[in-house]
């Protein structure tokens, strides 16, 4: 059975609610069969529509754990012309499970709900733009409206309906890791022994 939920961030326990479904789509895979999980954060910082996968990135960047890789921050971003590279980068992992986070565009009601699918996320979809699907799940989070002049729509976008998001998001994200690999957070690291 397909796994999709979206969750309204103007209601309360939005971040609880986005941190219990994320980890529900989560827990139906096995972390055993998978080599290292690495979190795609898809987007440019040049556009604030767009700019929800690099936040998303930059707020997550300072996550140091074994075997868990953050691709797309406010300094490096992810975005349609170098989206080929870092799909090939994947390759160097033996079994990754990808979670794939992006901006879209949908109906005016849906505007402020993140979607968590059990699917591939498929970049630059609400822009036309044909570009490979990537993921074993994706985060989707509704920016503005689509259908009309995308590209101006994306540049007029609420800055703080992208920050929210992109709090909300990250916070579930790190939660999840830390949930889900919590011995390495109560082992000390050996670089962080030697200050």
């Amino acid at each position: 059975m397909a796994f999709d939920e979206s969750i309204d961030i103007s209601k309360p326990f939005s971040y609880i609610n986005f941190t219990e479904h994320l980890a529900e789509v989560m827990g139906k895979v096995i972390y055993d069969s998978y080599s290292d999980t690495v979190i795609l954060c898809i987007g440019t910082d040049r556009s604030t529509g767009d700019c929800l996968g690099p936040l998303v990135g930059h707020k997550l960047r300072d996550i140091r754990m074994e075997n868990v890789h953050i691709y797309g921050s406010l300094d490096e971003p992810v975005h349609a012309k170098n989206l080929n590279a870092y799909i090939y980068k994947l390759k160097n992992f033996k079994n990754p499970f990808v979670v794939a986070i992006d901006a879209c565009l949908g109906k005016a009601d849906r505007i402020g709900y993140i979607n968590i699918k059990d699917s591939p996320l498929y970049p630059g979809a609400g822009l036309n733009k044909k570009l490979p699907s990537i993921g074993d799940i994706s985060i989707t989070g509704v920016v503005n409206v689509g259908g009309f002049m995308e590209v101006m729509v994306l540049q007029n976008t609420r800055l703080s309906l992208v920050m929210n998001m992109a709090n909300i998001i990250a916070g579930g994200i790190r939660h999840n890791l830390w949930k889900n690999h919590r011995s390495e957070y109560l082992t000390p690291q050996p670089n962080a022994m030697e200050n």
